[in-house]
Formats: structure tokens, C-alpha cells, sequence
């Protein structure tokens, strides 16, 4: 039996990127308690202990910290959250999203 060759040739498309990562910064405020932004960490963004306390510090020393770096759905949901679960205590904390440098 004789086989047919196609005059079509398949093209593979090959152009998976990485998404695209956003960093996700905690800003410090006179209002929101230290126990509070450990409490966001280690529920919301599933830091240790250990580590909520060492970011928890580094706002309150420095006024920001980068808490995570994520794909942009995973980080607004994260800030959406952790910004219901601070207004529902009475807390102004503040988190932002913004792209990663590459």
C-alpha cells in the first residue's frame, strides 16, 4: 500500500514565557500592631513564624519590605485579602503590587 505524503508541514509554536512577577511591598503605619502584620504574614502569605517576625521588624525600621514575589492573579489576591482582614480590625495597613524588575 502506498502512502500519501501531505504538502502540509505542522509548525510547532514554541513561545512559552515565564509569567510575569510582581512584588508585593507591606508599608508600615502607626496604627496597625506588630502582632497584627505577623498574624497577615504567616496566614495570608505563609511565612514562618520566624520570618513574619524578621519582615515584621524590617517595616517597622524601614517603612517597607518586599513580602513576596508572585504572578500578578496570586498578588492581588494576597493584597486583596490581607487588606479585607486589616479593614475588618480597624487597620490602615497598606500593601501595593508592583512589577518585579528583571
Amino acid at each position: 500500500m502506498e502512502q500519501q505524503q501531505s504538502s502540509y508541514k505542522e509548525k510547532e509554536r514554541i513561545d512559552l514565557r515565564e509569567p510575569r512577577r510582581f512584588k508585593v511591598t507591606i508599608f508600615n503605619d502607626d496604627f496597625t500592631t506588630m502582632e497584627f502584620v505577623v498574624k497577615i504574614l504567616t496566614t495570608v502569605f505563609f511565612k514562618s513564624t520566624m520570618e513574619a517576625e524578621a519582615l515584621m521588624m524590617q517595616v517597622h525600621k524601614s517603612e517597607s519590605a518586599v513580602i513576596g514575589i508572585y504572578t500578578y492573579d496570586i498578588a492581588r489576591s494576597k493584597v486583596q485579602k490581607a487588606t479585607r482582614m486589616a479593614r475588618e480590625e480597624g487597620f490602615p495597613l497598606r500593601l501595593t503590587v508592583t512589577p518585579e524588575e528583571e
